[in-house]
């Protein structure tokens, strides 16, 4: 099975979740199983049906979280040697060469990328521009509009 890269943060969410739903999610919707089906007839229960249904959104959503955990690759990119180079996990200051607009990223798995956020996934066209490059070069960026010139100001793996 192949390894999917995940940052420490991204791995302790993944875990809370986890723990989340298993002590605190399972056991509110089993009661509400329970209730319902002391209240009769389960074919007319429109309570009982969406306890079900919110019991196997929350089971598919816990086996969802144990495959994820179980085929991480854990990376901590704090125990990386400061080399100035971009890699996964690494927080990148950039400025577009164009529009001299300054973004920062930081280059995190598929499951945690939130491009609001600055988390950007190790599979976007930015992240596979950005990655090998060290501060001072400039990456060309294919997006639809054309291509997109950035320029890397500073490398730092928080």
């Amino acid at each position: 099975m192949k390894r999917v890269p995940i940052t420490l943060r991204g791995a302790e969410l993944l875990r809370e979740e986890l723990t989340r739903l298993k002590n605190e999610e399972r056991p509110r919707v089993i009661a509400a199983i329970a209730e319902a089906r002391a209240h009769g007839d389960l074919k007319e229960n429109a309570e009982y049906h969406a306890a079900r249904e919110q019991q196997g959104f929350i089971e598919g959503r816990i086996a969802e979280i144990e495959g994820k955990l179980s085929n991480a690759q854990v990376i901590d990119v704090r125990t990386l040697a400061p080399s100035g180079r971009v890699v996964f996990g690494a927080t990148v200051e950039l400025v577009d060469e164009e529009s001299g607009e300054e973004l920062t990223y930081r280059i995190v798995g598929e499951d945690e990328a939130d491009i609001k956020s600055g988390l950007l996934s190790i599979n976007s066209p930015i992240a596979r521009a950005l990655v090998g490059k060290s501060e001072g070069d400039v990456a060309a960026v294919e997006i639809p509009s054309g291509t997109r010139s950035l320029e890397i100001i500073k490398v730092q793996y928080l």
